[in-house]
């Protein structure tokens, strides 16, 4: 098959990947760009973009794009050492007027995946990958003590920029992919037949503006993401706060409507088997599922006290009351059982 057996076959392979890849990349910084001016609503783009189906075949997707291009990469460079020595891309390194980066895009692609490997790291493994993992916000990472949902990408945010290393980390990315990307997106038209005299310098100024603007975005992003967190940004403002509690609200909703029907059934049943009130209470008290559910409504309200200190959340503060009672059951049924 020319793809894979002959030279332009692979030339073209890592030109239509590289190309979904720069337009992957534009999509992405239009997205943090709405952290910036919209927080929750980056939030809602980061729930819709979580483990569902859609999303996740975008993602399998996505990886397959960056692995056959890193392959492909690969691929190229050891045919063109075995032609011509040291040279890279069919480029001989002493030509005069050859871009640094045309010379070195094997090295600029290993700095671009080492940083996709810390990005994936503290995004999309803590998010995506966590949402598929596990619903239970035992697993989630913790931001300032309480149990981040895998949605709320602001989090996130504050989680890995609080962090001083992580824009140094992020601009040498953004630097390297700048040099990529500025010599991939007129090579790639280059590719696909475009280059004559009249087009290529059209195209190499297309690419310098667009990559250019795209990186220049990403490190403006990368310098407010870390000003932002240094402040606690995203764990003090009010309409994150009361996103961040519609989150705990159902959660702490969902929990004890579902303790509730669960005691009512048992009751049903026990009632059924003509067993008396106290028989009832021993039995259903004493067992392992009600200190469950006082743990997890001690955690829900906690992580809401953490991540929504401004907030009065009603459907909370009933779990809180419910798990008190079922606290004061426990010790009844315990009193009954030690008379018995």
């Amino acid at each position: 098959m020319w793809l894979t057996c002959s030279s332009i076959g692979r030339k073209f392979v890592m030109a239509l990947t590289g190309t979904c890849l720069v337009l992957f990349v534009t999509f992405h910084v239009a997205m943090n760009a709405v952290a910036l001016f919209w927080p929750t609503a980056y939030n809602s783009i980061c729930g819709f973009l979580g483990a569902n189906w859609y999303a996740l075949v975008a993602s399998m997707g996505l990886a397959l794009l960056f692995i056959i291009h890193i392959i492909y990469a690969l691929w190229l460079t050891v045919q063109n050492r075995r032609a011509r020595g040291n040279d890279r891309y069919c480029v001989t390194a002493h030509t005069p007027g050859v871009e640094w980066s045309s010379k070195n895009m094997l090295v600029l692609g290993i700095v671009v995946v080492a940083f996709l490997v810390v990005h994936l790291i503290q995004f999309w493994a803590k998010m995506q990958l966590a949402e598929i993992v596990s619903d239970s916000p035992a697993d989630w990472s913790s931001v300032n003590g309480a149990p981040a949902a895998p949605e709320f990408g602001t989090l996130y945010l504050q989680l890995a920029f609080q962090n001083i290393w992580t824009p140094i980390v992020y601009i040498i990315g953004f630097i390297a992919l700048w040099f990529h990307m500025n010599h991939g997106v007129w090579s790639m038209f280059q590719t696909y037949g475009w280059n004559n005299n009249t087009w290529m310098p059209r195209l190499k100024c297309i690419g310098l503006w667009w990559t250019s603007i795209v990186v220049a975005l990403f490190i403006a992003q990368a310098v407010v993401f870390t000003v932002m967190a240094q402040k606690n940004y995203y764990t003090t403002n009010v309409e994150l706060q009361q996103q961040y509690g519609e989150f705990w609200g159902e959660q702490a909703t969902e929990l004890n409507e579902e303790f509730t029907a669960e005691f009512a059934h048992f009751v049903k049943q026990e009632q059924a088997k003509g067993a008396d009130q106290n028989a009832i209470m021993r039995e259903f008290f004493t067992s392992p599922k009600c200190e469950q559910f006082v743990a997890k409504a001690n955690a829900i309200a906690e992580a809401a006290a953490k991540q929504c200190p401004d907030l009065t959340l009603q459907s909370v503060e009933m779990l809180s009351g419910a798990a008190h009672d079922v606290e004061q059951s426990i010790e009844y049924a315990k009193s009954l059982n030690q008379n018995n």
